[in-house]
């Protein structure tokens, strides 16, 4: 039996779907903490992010700190923060690392859709007599949605993958299986709990794209339907010879 079948054949035995450390029950702690950290980083990155793109002030200043948090790594913050706070306060470590990690993603996506709207789009909004408050949601926001989804679907994968080492300060997670399984030397539960992940990763990045798609303005889109009517539009119409 090859490595990748004795994988699947851990993922599926009965022992593996009760008590505590079932794969059910890690899976919940693992998108716990990703919600949790995922939430957390927005409150905080969107309205400075949207704060930028609106009066287009602080971008170098944001682009800066965002580059600086993404080269910091995760793994060795959470220790340093584990150290710092005491044991006591592991879960609070944690969840302080992965918001960390999502604030870039979360911060670039927030005030890059704001400035890649037109500014002629604005400027009409303000002729029509529109509040700056008013402009910003239901102008600016609207239209900024899908860069938006897509700095939340890089920051959720980004988070999704970065879980796994909450195990290794008894966070549980879909990371169990691997952190316990490398000592052990017990490759298929590594590789499955790899497999886990990676699969939960691709579900989520899946339902952001479909997010993401969703949220372009029906105005903005274009499909296969309206590029054949375009082109068809700018045929020129056939000439009939006219009758004797």
């Amino acid at each position: 039996m090859n490595l990748f079948a004795e994988a699947i054949a851990w993922m599926l035995a009965p022992s593996q779907w009760t008590g505590s450390y079932a794969l059910p029950v890690l899976l919940g702690q693992h998108l716990v903490l990703t919600a949790i950290s995922v939430l957390i980083a927005a409150v905080i990155a969107l309205p400075i992010g949207w704060l930028i793109g609106h009066t287009g002030r602080g971008r170098e200043i944001a682009v800066a700190v965002s580059g600086a948090a993404r080269a910091i790594p995760a793994f060795g913050l959470m220790v340093l923060l584990v150290l710092l706070l005491g044991v006591l306060r592991v879960p609070q470590a944690a969840v302080v690392t992965f918001v960390l990690l999502a604030i870039p993603s979360l911060l670039a996506g927030a005030y890059t859709g704001l400035e890649a709207i037109d500014r002629r789009v604005i400027d009409a909004a303000k002729a029509m007599g529109m509040t700056g408050w008013q402009v910003f949601w239901k102008v600016e926001v609207p239209l900024g949605l899908p860069l938006l989804v897509g700095g939340i679907r890089s920051a959720l994968l980004q988070v999704i993958a970065t879980v796994t080492i909450a195990a290794y300060v008894n966070l549980g997670g879909l990371g169990y299986p691997i952190i316990q399984g490398i000592p052990l030397r017990r490759f298929d539960q590594v590789l499955a709990g790899a497999i886990i992940v990676a699969v939960l990763a691709l579900i989520v990045d899946l339902l952001l794209a479909a997010a993401q798609h969703a949220a372009v303005p029906a105005g903005l889109r274009t499909g296969p339907q309206t590029g054949r009517r375009s082109r068809a539009s700018a045929r020129p119409a056939a000439v009939t010879p006219a009758a004797a």
